[in-house]
């Protein structure tokens, strides 16, 4: 009993407002919202580490690094590598993830 009060309490403190944790992978089900949501990285300016956690969240909202890997013919330990914290996928790495998303990469004039 004191285990259970001890887990209440200590999500109390990680959320204190109470609000339901918010996952963005249940919000990227078809091609259209994850060019979307990596369209957002990009604007931002994304940095190497976030564009590795963005591949991640979707490869988590599409199904999982095991899909992924049948559909990139990458080894699922090699995904998770150059999709880790420190990983540093190749930019044929991240081509084969993105496509497997159903989406591709365009390029726009910089405006200043």
């Amino acid at each position: 009993m004191a285990k259970a009060k001890a887990t209440k309490t200590n999500a109390k403190a990680k959320n204190p407002l109470g609000l339901a944790p918010y996952d963005p992978a249940d919000y990227l089900r078809t091609p259209k919202e994850v060019a979307m949501y990596l369209e957002a990285f990009f604007e931002d300016g994304v940095d190497h580490e976030s564009l590795v956690h963005a591949l991640g969240v979707i490869a988590r909202a599409r199904g999982g690094m095991s899909k992924l890997a049948k559909e990139t013919g990458i080894s699922r330990q090699g995904l998770y590598k150059a999709i880790a914290k420190d990983g540093n996928p190749s930019f044929e790495t991240v081509m084969k993830i993105i496509g497997a998303f159903g989406v591709r990469l365009s390029a726009q004039a910089a405006t200043s």
